[in-house]
């Protein structure tokens, strides 16, 4: 299929490089409202540089990347629609579920697909332990937990601003991750009890090139709670954005048998850490597996 990134940030660059791994995609153009940020991706990657009306418009263009802001996925995926393209966004899909239904009935009028991240629960790691929990090697999950937790993303971010805007915050851009995985592990959520807060109300950039301005905190920068599973199990959940360092395992399942500790679902692999009953500590490595090399070995609070 034939590409065209709309938002030309950050996280672009992982989306330019993955095209060589897979041999049914090419990204052919890009788009941005600053203009001389997609020009110089597509100087950068050898393709073309368009407005962002234009991307639309262009009839080579068979599916829109969708890299904005969060606040601006709906309105992106619906004019990729309208113009007659599918659209994968990066997450969230909308940032209510109103904006999402919309999307939906859009979609199904105009017999387009729209798709959206994450995915990384379809590697290696995610599957292992779907398998290992489907042949029961430690029983029917009851009990979980899932972390979180880093000072935010104004210490590396060159842009930093959206994280803490509607839409965004720890569980829009983290957690969902987590819980994505956690449903494809453990089923449906009928649930949730949790609080939120907001240690502080401003955020000052420690990146460059923006060092030292500030930034107003509109959303929540740590949410607690329980997730209900229609299975009865209970996970546990801290997602923050108020932490400096921490030593919480990034998932743990508690089963009748046995637990499992999972390695962090916001990449595609990692190692499985599996103990039945009273035994140690197994470790189950994934590097055989398709996806089963880790994209990142180091997290630096993103994808």
């Amino acid at each position: 299929m034939n590409i065209g990134i709309i938002g030309c940030g950050n996280i672009s660059d992982t989306y330019f490089n993955s095209q060589s791994i897979f041999n049914n995609i090419k990204i052919t153009a890009c788009a941005d409202k600053i203009q001389e940020l997609s020009e110089k991706k597509a100087s950068q990657y050898n393709i073309q540089s368009f407005t962002v009306d234009d991307l639309f418009k262009n009839k080579d263009i068979d599916l829109v990347l969708n890299l904005t802001i969060p606040s601006a996925h709906k309105e992106i995926i619906i004019k990729s629609l309208e113009n007659g393209k599918h659209c994968f966004s990066e997450k969230p899909l909308a940032i209510n579920f109103k904006q999402g239904l919309e999307i939906q009935k859009i979609s199904n009028e105009k017999k387009l697909i729209v798709g959206c991240a994450p995915d990384t629960f379809l590697g290696a790691a995610g599957q292992k332990a779907r398998s290992l929990i489907e042949n029961e090697d430690i029983g029917k999950i009851v009990l979980g937990t899932f972390n979180i937790m880093s000072h935010g993303m104004e210490d590396w971010h060159p842009n930093p601003d959206f994280f803490f805007k509607p839409g965004a915050g720890p569980v829009f851009d983290l957690g969902v991750y987590y819980l994505t995985q956690l449903i494809n592990l453990n089923g449906s959520i009928r649930s949730v009890y949790a609080t939120s807060g907001t240690a502080s109300k401003e955020r000052i950039i420690k990146s460059q090139p923006r060092y030292g301005q500030k930034i107003s905190v509109e959303t929540p920068t740590t949410l607690m709670g329980v997730l209900d599973f229609n299975n009865n199990s209970k996970i546990q959940f801290f997602c923050s954005w108020d932490v400096w360092t921490h030593n919480h395992s990034n998932m743990e399942l508690y089963g009748m048998g046995g637990s499992m500790i999972m390695p962090d679902p916001n990449f595609f692999s990692g190692d499985i850490m599996l103990s039945k009953e009273n035994s140690e500590w197994n470790k189950i490595t994934n590097d055989e597996m398709l996806l089963g090399i880790p994209n990142k070995t180091e997290n630096n609070g993103s994808k």
